[in-house]
C-alpha cells in the first residue's frame, strides 16, 4: 500500500486569488505609473505617433503641451484605472489558466507562460483597450486652444467619441493591444527565465532553492523586459490606430494589417521601432518597482489585511 502512495503524483490544487494579492499588485502598479511610468509612456506614445521625432524633439513637443504636466497626460483617470484593475484581471485569469494548463499535463514553465498569456489577453479586452485608447487620444489630439477654441476635458472627449463611434470608438486598437499583451507576456516570461538561468550559472546558484539577490532579480527581469520589446511594431500600430492625428493618407477603416502596411510604407522599419528606447526604460522601471519595492509593500499589505501575500512580484 505504501508503495502505491509513494508513487502517486501530488494532487493539483488551484491557487486561491486573495484580496491581499490583488491589493499588492494594484498598489505597486499605481506607484509605478504615478512616478516615472507615465512620463515614459507619454514619451513612447509621442515618438510612436510622431515618427519623425527623435528623443529631444519628442521631449520638446511634450513640454510644449504643459511643461511637467505634459508628461502626465492621460494619468487621471485612464492610467489609474488601467493600473488599479491590471493586477486583479491579470492575476485572476492567469491563475485559472495556469491551473487548467497543469491539469492537461503542462509543465510549470509552460503552464506559467500559458496562464500569463491568457491573463494578458483578458486584461487587454477587459480594461486596457479603452484605457490605452483614451490615453493615446489625450496625448495626440490637436489642442483646440491653438485656434482659440475651448479645450475639451478628458471626460468630454470620452463622451464625444462614445456618442460618435460607440463602444468600438473607445476600444479602437484593442486587437493590437491584445496581440501586444499576449506576445509581450509570453516572451517576457520566457526570456526572463533564460536570463535568470544564465545568472545562476555565472554566480554558482544552480540550486533553485538558493534565492537570487534583489539586484540579480532586477537584472534578469530587465533583460527579459528589454528583449521583449522585439514586438514594438505592434505597439506602434496600436498607437497609430488610436491616434487622433490628422493625416489624409491614413486608411479610412484601420485594421492591424493595413495600419502596419501604412506605417511601413510611410516610415520604413525605423518607423515601426519608434519609441522602443522609452519602452525599454519603462520595462526596467516596472521591474525595479516590483522587485525593489515588492518586499516593503508585501509587509505593509500583510499588516493591513492580516493575510499572507502569496503572489510573486
Amino acid at each position: 500500500m505504501s508503495a502505491v502512495v509513494k508513487g502517486e503524483s501530488p494532487k493539483l490544487e488551484k491557487k486561491p486569488v486573495k484580496f491581499s494579492n490583488l491589493l499588492l499588485g494594484s498598489g505597486l502598479n499605481m506607484f509605478e505609473v504615478s512616478t516615472l511610468g507615465q512620463p515614459l509612456e507619454v514619451m513612447k506614445t509621442t515618438m510612436a505617433a510622431n515618427r519623425g521625432d527623435g528623443m529631444a524633439s519628442a521631449v520638446a513637443r511634450i513640454w510644449s503641451r504643459g511643461g511637467v504636466f505634459g508628461f502626465y497626460q492621460g494619468l487621471i483617470p485612464w492610467a489609474w484605472i488601467e493600473a488599479s484593475t491590471k493586477g486583479a484581471v491579470l492575476l485572476f485569469v492567469a491563475s485559472e489558466g495556469e491551473y487548467y494548463a497543469k491539469s492537461f499535463g503542462a509543465s510549470n514553465f509552460v503552464a506559467g507562460i500559458s496562464g500569463g498569456m491568457l491573463g494578458g489577453l483578458a486584461q487587454a479586452y477587459a480594461t486596457m483597450g479603452f484605457c490605452t485608447c483614451m490615453k493615446t487620444v489625450e496625448m495626440t489630439k490637436h489642442k483646440a486652444a491653438a485656434t482659440g477654441q475651448k479645450v475639451p476635458g478628458t471626460m468630454e472627449t470620452f463622451m464625444n467619441i462614445y456618442r460618435a463611434e460607440g463602444i468600438k470608438g473607445i476600444n479602437k486598437g484593442v486587437n493590437a493591444v491584445a496581440v501586444r499583451q499576449v506576445s509581450n507576456w509570453g516572451s517576457r516570461f520566457g526570456l526572463s527565465r533564460v536570463a535568470e538561468n544564465g545568472i545562476r550559472s555565472m554566480t554558482g546558484k544552480e540550486d533553485h532553492t538558493i534565492k537570487l539577490s534583489a539586484l540579480e532579480k532586477v537584472l534578469a527581469s530587465a533583460i527579459g523586459g528589454g528583449l521583449s520589446a522585439w514586438n514594438q511594431p505592434i505597439e506602434v500600430v496600436r498607437v497609430e490606430m488610436q491616434s487622433k492625428k490628422d493625416d489624409p493618407n491614413r486608411p479610412k477603416k484601420m485594421t492591424v494589417g493595413n495600419t502596419f502596411s501604412y506605417i511601413y510604407k510611410s516610415s520604413g522599419i525605423k518607423g515601426l521601432y519608434r519609441g522602443v528606447a522609452p519602452r525599454i526604460g519603462l520595462g526596467i522601471w516596472q521591474t525595479v518597482c516590483m522587485v525593489a519595492l515588492g518586499d516593503v509593500a508585501k509587509e505593509w499589505v500583510e499588516s493591513l489585511t492580516g493575510e499572507a501575500v502569496t503572489a510573486k512580484h
